[in-house]
């Protein structure tokens, strides 16, 4: 939330070379729950989390340089690979919400459209981020407001998850 506030309100009231050093700041807090994330994951599928860690911090990167490649940007690229990802350990976990998972799934390939040019799909681009932007939220509301289920984490750690009984 500090990230899209501090965001926000750079694009809003700061000029110039200021404007640049104020849009680290939600970059390194983007950074530091990037790394919150991964120690929550880790107890899931310790290669998938830090191969989510790196695309983000990768695609952090990109954010800091303001870099696009051939009129795509590169930051939203790996950032919506991490949401996949972290989509797909939230809906592997027994602590958090599948929809939670589900929802961030949709985040990361909401993210992916949006970071094609804006000529591709452009009257769509709108509700893409607003789904980005819902799959993420809800993560970090569920996460601030309610938390991680710590003995059920920490209990079942290294077991796979309950199998679900499926509909006849």
């Amino acid at each position: 939330m500090l990230s899209v506030l501090t965001a926000i309100f750079a694009e809003a009231f700061i000029r110039g070379r200021l404007l640049y050093v104020v849009g680290l700041i939600p970059v390194l807090a983007f950074a530091t729950v990037t790394l919150l994330l991964y120690s929550i994951f880790k107890a899931i599928n310790r290669s998938v989390a830090l191969l989510a860690a790196s695309f983000n911090l990768v695609g952090l990167v990109f954010e800091a340089v303001e870099r696009h490649v051939l009129g795509v940007n590169a930051a939203l690229v790996f950032h919506g690979l991490y949401c996949l990802l972290v989509g797909y350990l939230v809906f592997r976990s027994i602590f958090l919400s599948r929809i939670l998972g589900m929802l961030m799934a949709l985040a990361g390939l909401a993210w992916l459209f949006t970071s094609l040019p804006a000529h591709v799909g452009q009257s769509l681009h709108t509700y893409a981020q607003s789904l980005g932007f819902l799959g993420e939220g809800s993560l970090m509301l569920w996460l601030l407001v309610l938390g991680v289920n710590v003995q059920r984490r920490m209990g079942n750690a290294n077991q796979p998850p309950p199998q679900r009984a499926r509909p006849v």
